[in-house]
């Protein structure tokens, strides 16, 4: 029986070793060097102080920024120790009243926009830690960005334009702009007056 076991075993310590020791060691080591800001969080300082990942949302309030999407992470969302979505199904009183009041604060925050509201900025993601909003919602945001900033709309518009991702591989997904990015750059650009 020693016979059969002792295989078995240095076979495990083996792939032990390879998969869990050198492997990852590699692959880190790989990423460190050819994507050190992807391995280490994507993280976005601003003089030498951290102010977040451009991979995780962040809940903006005040009028002079671009808000980001709702979000269901957590008791008060933007938790990124509580990533997750609402789970709401479409048939969800629970869900219609959320989005219900979800538009009736972005028409009251966005007064001056006409048009129907972008999806995205009623629904929240999967993660509930969404970094980006899609072109419609920042432009539709650009007015009261721009009015609490003491600029033209079209400056703010032209800023975020600048900005956006379009589609991933010209058909993938919507154009998108990231919001901590795109608020850290008005921040840089437009001071508010």
């Amino acid at each position: 029986m020693l016979n059969q076991l002792a295989p078995a075993l240095r076979l495990t310590i083996l792939m032990t070793i390879v998969t869990g020791l050198i492997y990852p060691g590699v692959v880190t080591g790989l990423c460190q060097v050819f994507f050190p800001h992807q391995a280490n969080g994507s993280l976005i300082t601003v003089n030498d102080k951290l102010v977040g990942s451009d991979l995780i949302g962040q809940n903006f309030h005040k009028p002079e920024y671009f808000h980001p999407r709702p979000s269901a992470a957590g008791n008060d969302g933007y938790d990124a120790t509580a990533s997750s979505g609402s789970n709401l199904g479409p048939t969800s009183q629970k869900l219609f009243d959320r989005v219900k009041a979800s538009a009736d604060e972005y028409r009251k925050e966005n007064p001056d926009f006409h048009g129907p509201i972008p999806a995205d900025a009623l629904t929240a993601s999967a993660s509930g830690l969404d970094p980006e909003i899609s072109l419609a919602n920042a432009t539709a945001q650009a007015d009261r960005v721009a009015q609490a900033r003491g600029k033209d709309a079209t400056e703010v518009q032209h800023l975020v334009d600048s900005l956006a991702s379009r589609r991933d591989l010209g058909l993938l997904g919507e154009a998108r702009v990231n919001v901590l990015k795109l608020n850290l750059a008005l921040d840089r650009e437009m001071a508010k007056k």
